[in-house]
C-alpha cells in the first residue's frame, strides 16, 4: 500500500518512500520469504574482523547502523542522516563523491540475523541474492559461502546454506560489498569520463544530461534477498512460451493456442531422484516422469499442450490483458512437493516484419500490426529505492496516457519482475536495452571522456561476466507476455564477439520468439527517406514540426519539455531559488537560476512569453503546463496523423525521472502528474478526432482492429466570451487502423482569432449522441500570441464531488450557459487539514476544460489513509483560483 506523502517537506516524503521498501514482504512462493529489515551495516573502514568472526551471531553489531536492504549504500546513509537527501536543491553537491574518496569509502559490510531451523531430512535451504552491486562475499554462521569473488551487478547467486545453518535456529549473516570496479569521474559528461562503462553494470550514475551524479554508484545489496525452501529437487528458471498462429481479434471464440513449458531441474542430494514434472493450466494437467542424476542439473521440456479457446493478452489499447494461472510443480515419487513455481501467463504471440511504405520494421501481437506509442523509461529510483506498490503506479500511468509500450534504457538495468508484472497488469509492451550506450561506448569523439573510442567500443572490460549477465537475466524475466524487444544497446551495438553471441547463440536459445534489435536507432528498426536512422527532435517545438516535418519512420526518442506545476517545484527547490527564468528573444537565451540547471532544466524559449510575461515562478510554472499540454498532444497527434503511412510508431524520450529532473516527465518523482501526461492521454486516445493547427484540416484517428461508422463529426468555435458558432456537423466513417482527413476549417478559425485567438472544439458523436471524443484547442491571434486568454473573465463553474466507493471519488463540473469556458483547469485529491495533495492519484482526466452549458465527470482514483478523515477536491484554473470541494457520500 502506498501511504499518504505530506510534501510540505521533501525529506519526510523520502523517509516514506525508504518505509515502502521496507513494508514490501512479497512471494508468489509459498516456500520462500524476503529478508528486507533488520539488517545492519558499517563501513570497513571501521571493521578490522573477518566475515567468519562478523558472522557468528556472538559478534556485535549495536554500533552498526541500521541499513535499508534492498538499498544501496547511499540510500542506509541518507535514511540514517549521515547524508542529506541527494534531491533536494544543490544537496547532491555535499555528498563525497567516490572518485574522490577512493573505493573503500563506501566499501560496506551488511549484517542480518534470522531463524532458520535446520530443515527435515531431504529438504534443502537456499539463500538467493537478487542483485549486489558491484562484487561481494558471503558468510554464514563463521563459513565463507562463495569460493571466489561474486562479481557483476547483473548476476543472481543462489547458495545451499542447508548443511551451514546454525542447530539453535539462530543465524547469522554477513555481506560484505565492493563498489564498481572503474567509478568514473563524474566530469559532467554524458557518463562522465565514459569509465563507468568498463563494469558490466549502471551508467547514468557517473551524471547524464538529466540527472546528477550519483555519490556511491548504487554500491551495496540493491534488489531482493530471500531464503528458500524446497525438497530434495529444485525448479530453476521455468520458461513458457505460447503460439498464437493467425489473425486473431479480441473478442469472440478463438481458435487454440500452443503452450511450451520445459524448465530446469537441480537433484541437490548424493542420490538418484525420480518423480514428475507437472503443470496445472486451466483446470488440465500436463506431466513427464523424470529421473535425476546424483547432484546435477537437467533441463526438462514437457509435452506441447494445445489450449482451447484461449483468452488473449493484448497491449493496451487493443484488448484486455488476460492473465492465466500456471502452477509448475516437480513431485517426488513420495507424492510430496519437492518444489513448486506460480507463473502468470499472457498467451499471445509476437511477430515483426519490415513495412515497406514506412521504411521501418512493424509490431505485430496475434497477427495484429500495433501502431506502437511509447515512452523511455530510465529507472524507478535512482538510488534503487524500488517497490511493488511504485512501480505499479508508473505503469499505471503510462496506461493513462494511452501509451502501448515502454522502452527501458540501456544506460541503466535490466528491470525487475515487479516492473514487468505492472506492464503484463496494464498491457505495456516492453523494449528492453541491454547494457550499453552511444556515449560511453564510443560512438562519438567526446573530449569528456577518458579514453579514446577505440578503446572504449571495447567496453565492459569483462565480456565473459556480460554474457553470463545477459543469460541470467533473460532466463529471469523471459516468462513476461509484456516483454517484447530485446535490444543490444542505447544508439550503438556492442562489441562484435558480444553481439554475435546475443544474436546468434544466447537468444536462439534462450528467448527465440522476441524481436532481438541489433541497437536502439538500427536501420533495421527504421530508415528515413535519405537512409540513415537517429532520433529527435528534442526539446521544444512549433506544433508545425510534429504534424508535418516527416522524423524517423520508427523513433526511438523524440520529445519535448517537461517542468512540473508550483506544488512540484516547491517539494525539490528551496524558497530562495523559486525564480522564473528569463527568456531573452533577442539573443534567445535564458537567465536561469543555478538550482534550476542543476536540476537539468532546460528552455521553454518565448513558448511561455506567448501566453503573458510571467510574474514569478508559479505565474510560469501554470503557464508551462499549456505548453506542456500543447507539446505532447500535438506530438502524438502528428505521428498519429501519419500512422501506418510515415511511422510504424515512436516512443517518447522520456517519460518519468529516478530524480527530481525539470525535463522529460510526464509526472514528478514524488509520482504528481502534470499537464505532459494530460495531453498525452488526450493525443494517444484509440478513437480520437484531431485538428492540424497548420493547416486547419480535421480528421479522425482510428487505432483499433474495427471500423467506426456513423458517427457525427461536429466542429465548432467559441470565442473569448464563451459565444459558439457552429462550423459544421457531418456523419463520418472510418476505417480500421487507419486515420482519415475530412475537411480544413482553416478559412474560418484564422478569420475568427484573428483579434484575440479562439476556442476550437472538435466532437465525435455515437448514433444515440454519446459523445466518442473530444478535443479543445486553443489558438493564437494572428501575431502567434494568446492575448484573448489574458482577458477572459471569471469561470462561473460548479463543482461537486462524492464518494463512489473507498477511494475513489466522482467530482462534477458543471457550466453555466453564455458563460466563458471554464479554461483549464487542475483537480488535485488533498488531505482535508493540510490540503496537500494525495499521491498517487489517478484522474480519468484532468486540466479538463468545461464549455457553457457542459457537464463532465472526472474519477479519481487514490489510497486513503488509514484512520485520516475524507479527503478534499482541490481545483483551480486559468480563470478560476484555486477552491475546495467536500466529499459527500
Amino acid at each position: 500500500m502506498i501511504k499518504l506523502f505530506t510534501l510540505n517537506k521533501v525529506a519526510l516524503i523520502s523517509i516514506l518512500l525508504l518505509n515502502l521498501v521496507l513494508m514490501t514482504v512479497t512471494s508468489k512462493a509459498q516456500n520462500s520469504y524476503e529478508l528486507n529489515s533488520g539488517w545492519k551495516c558499517a563501513p570497513i573502514a571501521q571493521i578490522k574482523e573477518q566475515g567468519t568472526a562478523i558472522s557468528n551471531t556472538s559478534y556485535s553489531t549495536a554500533a552498526w547502523m541500521p541499513a535499508t536492504v534492498p538499498g544501496t549504500v547511499l540510500t542506509s546513509m541518507v535514511a540514517n542522516k549521515q547524508m542529506p537527501d541527494p534531491f533536494y536543491g544543490m544537496n547532491n553537491e555535499q555528498i563525497p563523491d567516490i572518485y574522490k574518496t577512493g573505493r573503500d569509502y563506501y566499501t560496506y559490510w551488511f549484517a542480518k540475523d534470522f531463524k532458520q531451523a535446520i530443515p527435515a531430512k531431504g529438504s534443502q535451504i537456499y539463500l538467493n541474492f537478487r542483485g549486489v552491486n558491484y562484487s561481494f562475499d558471503v558468510f554464514l554462521n563463521g563459513n565463507k559461502l562463495n569460493a571466489q569473488l561474486n562479481k557483476g551487478m547483473f548476476m543472481r547467486r543462489s547458495f545451499n546454506i542447508t548443511k551451514w545453518l546454525a542447530a539453535n535456529g539462530s543465524n547469522r549473516l554477513a555481506v560484505i560489498v565492493y563498489p564498481p570496479d572503474a567509478v568514473g569521474n563524474a566530469n559532467g559528461g554524458q557518463g562522465g569520463d565514459g569509465t563507468i562503462a568498463k563494469n558490466v553494470g549502471i551508467q547514468y550514475t557517473a551524471g547524464w544530461d538529466w540527472i546528477q551524479p550519483v555519490r556511491d554508484r548504487n554500491t551495496g545489496i540493491w534488489d531482493k534477498v530471500t531464503i528458500q525452501t524446497t525438497g530434495s529437487v529444485k525448479i530453476k528458471d521455468p520458461h513458457v512460451i505460447t503460439l498464437v498462429p493467425g489473425i486473431r481479434k479480441p473478442e469472440g471464440a478463438q481458435q487454440p493456442a500452443i503452450i511450451k513449458v520445459s524448465t530446469e531441474l537441480e537433484n541437490a542430494t548424493a542420490l538418484r531422484v525420480s518423480g514428475t514434472l507437472q503443470y496445472l493450466l486451466d483446470g488440465k494437467k500436463v506431466f513427464k516422469k523424470v529421473t535425476l542424476k546424483p547432484n546435477s542439473t537437467q533441463e526438462v521440456k514437457l509435452d506441447d499442450y494445445t489450449l482451447a479457446n484461449p483468452k488473449l493478452w493484448w497491449p493496451n489499447g487493443y484488448g484486455p490483458q488476460n492473465l492465466y494461472d500456471l502452477k509448475l510443480q516437480f513431485v517426488a515419487a513420495d507424492a510430496k512437493v519437492s518444489d513448486q513455481q506460480e507463473i502468470l501467463v499472457g498467451v499471445r504471440q509476437l511477430t515483426t516484419e519490415w513495412n515497406a511504405r514506412t521504411e521501418s520494421r512493424q509490431v505485430n501481437i496475434n497477427g495484429q500490426r500495433i501502431f506502437i506509442k511509447g515512452g523511455n523509461w530510465i529507472i524507478s529510483d535512482e538510488m534503487l529505492r524500488f517497490t511493488d506498490a511504485r512501480y505499479d503506479a508508473e505503469v499505471r500511468f503510462h496506461r493513462d496516457m494511452n501509451l502501448n509500450l515502454i522502452r527501458v534504457w540501456g544506460g541503466a538495468l535490466i528491470e525487475r519482475p515487479e516492473f514487468y508484472e505492472a506492464c503484463d497488469k496494464y498491457g505495456m509492451l516492453v523494449f528492453q536495452d541491454m547494457w550499453g550506450s552511444g556515449d560511453c561506448n564510443g560512438r562519438w569523439l567526446d573530449p569528456m571522456k577518458r579514453e579514446d573510442q577505440w578503446t572504449r567500443r571495447k567496453y565492459p572490460d569483462d565480456h565473459d561476466l556480460y554474457l553470463a549477465s545477459i543469460k541470467d537475466q533473460v532466463k529471469m524475466i523471459r516468462n513476461y507476455p509484456s516483454l517484447a524487444m530485446w535490444c543490444g544497446g542505447n544508439e550503438i551495438t556492442p562489441p562484435e564477439d558480444i553481439l554475435k553471441a546475443l544474436r546468434d547463440t544466447i537468444m536462439p536459445a534462450l528467448d527465440s520468439t522476441r524481436w532481438f534489435i541489433e541497437y536502439s536507432n538500427s536501420e533495421n528498426m527504421s530508415r528515413n527517406v535519405n537512409g540513415g536512422n537517429g532520433d529527435g527532435p528534442y526539446g521544444i517545438q512549433p506544433l508545425s514540426v510534429f504534424w508535418n516535418e516527416r522524423a524517423f519512420p520508427f523513433n526511438s526518442e523524440v520529445g519535448s519539455v517537461g517542468v512540473s506545476d508550483y506544488t512540484s517545484l516547491k517539494r525539490f527547490i528551496p524558497k530562495g531559488n523559486l525564480a522564473a527564468p528569463v527568456y531573452d528573444a533577442a539573443t534567445g537565451k535564458t537567465k536561469t537560476d543555478p538550482v534550476w540547471e542543476y536540476h537539468k532544466y532546460i528552455g521553454y524559449d518565448g513558448f511561455i512569453d506567448k501566453y503573458g510575461k510571467p510574474k514569478d515562478a508559479e505565474d510560469f510554472a501554470n503557464k508551462a503546463q499549456l505548453v506542456n499540454y500543447d507539446q505532447y498532444r500535438a506530438l502524438m497527434e502528428g505521428f498519429s496523423s501519419h500512422m501506418w503511412d510515415w511511422y510504424t510508431g515512436t516512443i517518447i524520450w522520456k517519460t518519468q525521472n529516478p530524480w527530481t529532473a525539470m525535463r522529460g516527465q510526464m509526472y514528478d518523482y514524488y509520482l504528481d502528474p502534470n499537464a505532459c501526461l494530460y495531453g498525452l492521454h488526450n493525443g494517444s486516445a484509440p478513437l480520437h478526432v484531431m485538428y492540424n493547427p497548420t493547416d486547419g484540416m480535421v480528421m479522425v484517428a482510428n487505432n483499433t482492429f474495427r471500423p467506426k461508422t456513423n458517427m457525427m463529426l461536429v466542429a465548432k468555435m467559441y470565442d473569448i466570451a464563451g459565444k459558439e458558432t457552429l462550423i459544421t456537423q457531418v456523419f463520418v466513417d472510418v476505417t480500421a487502423a487507419s486515420t482519415k482527413r475530412y475537411l480544413s476549417i482553416k478559412k474560418n478559425i484564422d478569420a475568427a482569432a484573428k483579434d484575440d485567438g479562439a476556442f476550437v472544439v472538435l466532437e465525435l458523436l455515437a448514433e444515440d449522441k454519446t459523445p466518442l471524443s473530444q478535443n479543445i484547442y486553443w489558438v493564437p491571434n494572428e501575431t502567434g500570441e494568446y492575448s484573448g486568454l489574458q482577458k477572459m473573465d471569471n469561470a462561473q463553474l460548479a463543482v461537486s464531488a462524492k464518494a463512489l466507493k473507498t477511494g475513489k471519488i466522482e467530482v462534477t463540473l458543471t457550466n453555466g450557459n453564455k458563460v466563458p469556458l471554464a479554461f483549464f483547469n487542475r483537480l488535485s485529491v488533498v488531505d482535508a487539514g493540510t490540503k496537500e495533495r494525495l499521491l498517487p492519484a489517478f484522474y480519468s482526466d484532468n486540466y479538463v476544460s468545461v464549455l457553457p452549458g457542459e457537464v463532465k465527470k472526472v474519477v479519481i482514483d487514490y489510497t486513503p489513509v488509514k484512520n485520516a478523515p475524507a479527503p478534499m477536491v482541490s481545483i483551480s484554473g486559468w480563470n478560476m483560483a484555486e477552491k475546495f470541494i467536500a466529499v459527500g457520500n
